[in-house]
């Protein structure tokens, strides 16, 4: 199975990721694992990527393909893979298209997984970590005992910056921006499949088996 995550931040595609992994015997994919891992063996492509990451740029969109198409070629995706953070834009969704149609491969399914607004802000903004372990907590899915302090080892719990409520809006403003475009683009090509991730986790991953097929 060939297939696409989509949704935006605090929708639950790690949670769902790592049960569709397991189910299907295939790897989960980020751009994010590809940069670090080229970059760390100072492949020519990851000497490119950091170049632009050093300057603090984007890195192309040209780039991006290249280092994804060369880690699909790698033995483990032979029967397929599951693309986390990829493609993130219209004209890395089109190159990617066309990068298939030349391997003769095509997608099976675009997983996109619908959330309300103020359901992600909850998510994104209920997280807390310890400072002394960093065991990870959330205030309503998942509180400590006594509220803020580590069941673990009892430390303090903090939220970070990056789970603040202005830097969640930010995140959702930019997938809303740049991402959720790529909804439309699928639904034209009829690979699109809808989610309600709102739902408990158990019931969306059942259904998105049931929908993609054993």
């Amino acid at each position: 199975m060939r297939a696409v995550l989509l949704g935006p931040p605090g929708a639950g595609k790690g949670t769902q990721a790592v049960r569709l992994v397991e189910k299907y015997g295939i790897p989960q994919i980020s751009t994010g694992d590809i940069f670090r891992k080229n970059i760390k063996e100072g492949t020519e492509l990851g000497k490119k990527a950091q170049e632009y990451t050093n300057s603090g740029r984007l890195v192309p969109d040209e780039l991006v393909v290249d280092l994804v198409a060369d880690r699909l070629l790698q033995d483990d995706c032979a029967n397929g893979y599951l693309l986390d953070g990829f493609p993130r834009t219209i004209a890395q969704a089109e190159a990617f298209d066309k990068m298939l149609e030349k391997n003769g491969q095509k997608l099976d399914a675009v997983i996109n997984f619908e959330v309300g607004y103020e359901t992600l802000m909850e998510r994104l903004t209920g997280r807390r970590l310890c400072k002394a372990c960093g065991a990870s907590y959330h205030i309503k899915n998942f509180p400590p005992k006594v509220e803020g302090v580590c069941d673990k080892c009892g430390g303090e719990l903090e939220q970070r910056k990056d789970d603040t409520r202005e830097t969640a809006e930010k995140r959702i403003e930019v997938y809303e921006e740049s991402t959720a475009p790529l909804i439309e683009y699928y639904q034209k090509a009829g690979t699109l499949r809808n989610f309600n991730a709102e739902k408990d986790p158990a019931e969306v991953f059942a259904e998105i088996v049931a929908e993609i097929g054993e």
